[in-house]
């Protein structure tokens, strides 16, 4: 491109109206970048359910026992054994909880959700040997 093109060209660009687009699809392009409220809401309840709860499995359906209740922590969006085994899984800004616990050769998997300082949901495994399902609930403190 020569010099003179480039200035004939640069002359039609200011003429048009160009830099005015420009800076408005500039602006337009940063405040759809900008996080929204409800981005904004996610990282503020993120560690809503951060503590210790004491979670207490109902069996309703197989040969375990009736009750057991385990200790757990919740980090962020992470779930932690306070009482032994692994724990894969996690917890959703709004509650929703999926979750694996082994321990030895049980394992069980659970979903829910946690609201405030409270929470239930439904569990099904195979421990020690038996299929066995049922329900949870949880408290935290």
């Amino acid at each position: 491109m020569s010099v003179r093109s480039f200035a004939i060209s640069a002359r039609l660009f200011r003429r048009t109206g160009a830099w005015l687009r420009i800076f408005a699809l500039i602006v337009l392009a940063g405040a759809a970048a900008a996080p929204s409220a409800a981005d904004a809401r996610a990282v503020r309840s993120a560690g809503a359910f951060d503590g210790n709860w004491n979670v207490v499995f109902v069996t309703r359906a197989g040969n375990c026992s009736s009750t057991n209740s385990a200790p757990f922590i919740v980090s962020g969006r992470r779930l932690i054994s306070a009482g032994g085994g692994k724990v894969t899984g996690g917890i959703s800004a709004a509650g929703y909880v999926s979750v694996r616990i082994s321990l030895g050769l049980s394992a069980a998997s659970g979903t829910g959700r946690l609201v405030g300082n409270a929470g239930a949901g439904r569990w099904s495994g195979i421990i020690s040997g038996d299929r066995c399902s049922g329900i949870w609930q949880a408290s935290r403190g």
